[in-house]
This record gives structure tokens, sequence and C-alpha cells, in this order.
């Protein structure tokens, strides 16, 4: 049962923690345009989600506890305890993770872009384009209505 034991719980929590971190951080990017904002959420999602295998000593000499969790805290773990033979490989797929995800939100953006253009051919995209020009009959200026 999900509830009686702990590690699916944790990982369900932190899984949800994960999206809801992702979601506020491509939010508070909205002043990028969906390039940048894209690249950087997918590359820190690749970060957040790589797993990586891990084995602690216990209490008891010869024993170990081994199981899996994000290759950054890992790394973290490795680096605070100076273990450079764990440090290493957790770093290397942290990387993976980072190009791994960048590359995905380059694709998102790539085929989000031909998407809108395959069947319209003026359709810009808002994020790219350029500002409204000033004067009368300008995109993206407003007109009021004018009485008499």
């Amino acid at each position: 049962m999900l509830m009686s034991d702990s590690m699916p719980l944790l990982w369900l929590v932190y899984v949800v923690l994960s999206l809801v971190v992702l979601l506020t951080g491509y939010l508070g990017l909205g002043f990028l345009p969906r390039l940048p904002r894209l690249v950087i959420t997918w590359a820190v999602a690749g970060v957040m989600w790589t797993p990586s295998h891990f084995r602690l000593p216990l209490l008891e000499e010869g024993e170990f506890y081994s199981g899996f969790a994000p290759a950054v805290m890992v790394a973290a773990v490795a680096f605070l305890e100076n273990n450079r033979e764990t440090f290493l490989p957790a770093t290397l797929l942290v990387a993976v993770g980072t190009g791994v995800g960048a590359l995905l939100g380059l694709l998102l953006w790539w085929r989000g872009r031909h998407r809108d253009t395959q069947g319209h051919d003026d359709v810009v995209d808002r994020d790219d384009e350029a500002p409204a020009t000033s004067g009368r009959g300008g995109r993206g200026e407003r007109h009021e209505p004018v009485i008499g």
C-alpha cells in the first residue's frame, strides 16, 4: 500500500513538488521569449529528474543501504562527504540530464514554432515579434471609437 511504504510516498511528494517548482519557474520567466524560457525550464527539469544510484554505509560493519535518488542530491551529499568515487558519476549524470533537458526544451520550441506556421503563413510568434510601430494603423495599437 502506498501509505505504508515510505519510499513510493517520498517519490510521489518529490514529483509533485518538482512539478510545482517547474511551473512556477516557467511562469516566473514570463518576461523572457519562449525559446530561453523553455530551454531553462527543461534544463532545470533535467537536473531535478535525473536519477542516480547511491550506496550508504550503515552502523553495522560491512552493511550498506543502496537505492535511487535524484542525481543532484547524490552529487551534493558526495561533495559534502568529500567522496570523489560517487561525486564524479553523479555530477556527470547531472550534466547529461541538464543537456538532455535543454535539448527537449529546444525541440518543444522548434515544434511549437513550426506547428503554428504550417497552416497559416501569416501567423507570427508573439514572443519573438518586434514591438508595435507607433502612429496610425500600426499593429498592436488600440483604436478607440471617435464620435463626431
